[in-house]
């Protein structure tokens, strides 16, 4: 499969190794250029390319950068996309660490349709919650009983089952956590994030979150 990687720091960084050591045909970019990516490609194999070459015939892209960053990517990043492509966002909302206040996410719009409404195209949310070490350590083959289950919520069912199936592919189960309206539910400070558990903990985890975000994580 042919996959854009937008964003080089922990999940991208860690992202490009597994998804290149399954044989995957990695594009990967970063905020300060192709040339700062070379020990990456190096080790991996895959290819550093400017940002608005990141998606070029891509079936999936992930976009894995600081929320604050993504009115800043390319217009017409998705022209060249492959037909049907797949936006995996792993984007959370610090305020106060990073972001800075954004009035919609803060008056309840979820983090990643505020990244559909500026990126115009729907997402897929996975990751977000995700340790990025973890993506090298924990996969382990399905049926494991200590195998990790990962939340994936998003509108298009075709969309999020290749989604599933290719973090199936890395070593982890999955959750499906509903549509995008109900991605609060594995947002910074819920209790599926940064949990490591099978799918029944996961499953319950986001039924017990709670809409209202704690003031730790507001402006």
């Amino acid at each position: 499969m042919k996959i854009g990687i937008i964003g080089a720091g922990n999940i991208g960084g860690n992202l490009t190794r597994r998804l290149t050591a399954l044989g995957h045909d990695v594009s990967v970019a970063n905020s300060r250029g192709p040339h700062t990516l070379t020990a990456l490609a190096e080790e991996t194999g895959a290819t550093p390319v400017p940002v608005a070459e990141a998606a070029r015939g891509a079936e999936v892209v992930v976009v894995t950068i600081p929320l604050k960053n993504i009115p800043d990517l390319p217009s017409g990043l998705f022209d060249g996309a492959a037909d049907g492509f797949v936006v995996i966002d792993t984007g959370n909302y610090y305020p106060k660490e990073r972001d800075g206040k954004i009035e919609a996410i803060e008056n309840g719009l979820p983090e990643s349709r505020w990244t559909e409404q500026h990126i115009g195209h729907p997402v897929i949310k996975a990751f977000n919650g995700t340790y990025a070490q973890d993506i090298l350590d924990q996969p382990l083959p399905a049926g494991d009983p200590d195998r990790l289950a990962l939340p994936v919520a998003g509108d298009d069912e075709a969309a999020k089952r290749t989604a599933r199936d290719l973090i199936d592919a890395l070593g982890f189960d999955t959750v499906d956590a509903g549509g995008i309206d109900d991605s609060w539910r594995q947002q910074p400070d819920t209790p599926v994030y940064g949990l490591r558990a099978g799918t029944a903990e996961v499953t319950k985890a986001l039924a017990t979150a709670s809409p209202e975000r704690p003031e730790t994580f507001r402006a």
